[in-house]
């Protein structure tokens, strides 16, 4: 049974790879959640030496540092190879599933608004009169001004260049 220990942070090497990792968003999130519940959850760290060694916890360990704490609880575990699943793996499975899902619903929603602000636009009297063609039987017809050269070439070939 693993015991909860305090670390000191000054200690606690984060190595190259997992740093690399680093989400500064996850880091303010869990930062705001320690100042209103304190550390829910302990980091896991293996001893190396005179120091620790991170295993699990980079972004409370970086969230502690930015609130200036000196020490962060944590669990001692052996420096065995072996990856035994983490009772917290399912925590930060749940943690990644929940940022991905606030990310998926603002850039819905940033979509949304961008189509929003699109279709408000009314066309002028200047850009009607250069996209309005009369077609055979009188009506006129309302075409969309190509966004690209490429895509007025596609228009005019369709057209048999006869604009």
């Amino acid at each position: 049974m693993l015991k909860r220990e305090s670390f000191p942070i000054a200690k606690i090497y984060v190595p190259v790879k997992r740093r690399a990792t680093l989400r500064p968003d996850a880091v303010r999130e869990i930062a705001e959640s320690m100042l209103e519940i304190g550390q829910a959850t302990p980091i896991l760290v293996r001893c190396d030496g005179d120091r620790f060694v991170l295993v699990e916890g980079l972004h409370r360990l970086e969230a502690c540092k930015a609130l200036g704490e000196q020490t962060i609880v944590g669990f001692l575990v052996s420096s065995q190879s072996s990856k035994a699943p983490s009772p917290y793996d399912a925590e930060a499975d749940a943690v990644r599933e929940k940022t991905d899902r606030l990310r998926a619903q603002r850039l819905a929603k940033e979509a949304e608004e961008k189509g929003r602000a699109t279709s408000d636009v009314v066309p002028t009297e200047a850009t009607n009169s250069r996209t309005e063609k009369p077609s055979r039987s009188g009506h006129i017809a309302t075409r969309a001004k190509p966004a690209t050269l490429a895509d007025w070439l596609v228009g005019r070939e369709r057209d048999g260049f006869r604009n």
